[in-house]
């Protein structure tokens, strides 16, 4: 019997910079609003995929969206400011 964990190395290598640079973490703690409002939007229509929205699941969706359309607002009102401050 061969076993599978010998032959991960040759598959996929352990590598140092697998962690994610500052840089990169602080990336993410920016756009964490919008990745929010879009989990919160994408679980408001998974709701909906077996059945015919309810009027509080279409306020729901349209809540979500409008959530949505803010946080990307914010993220580019923020790029926007500091390529103008850069």
């Amino acid at each position: 019997m061969e076993f599978i964990a010998a032959l991960q190395n040759r598959v996929t290598p352990w590598s140092d910079g697998l962690e994610p640079t500052d840089a990169e973490l602080d990336a993410i703690e920016q756009e964490l609003p919008l990745i929010l409002a879009e989990v919160e939007l994408l679980d408001a229509q998974i709701m909906t995929t077996d059945r015919m929205p309810s009027e509080v699941d279409e306020r729901r969706i349209r809540r979500a969206r409008r959530r949505l359309l803010a946080a990307r607002r914010d993220l580019a009102a923020k790029a926007s400011v500091a390529g103008v401050g850069a």
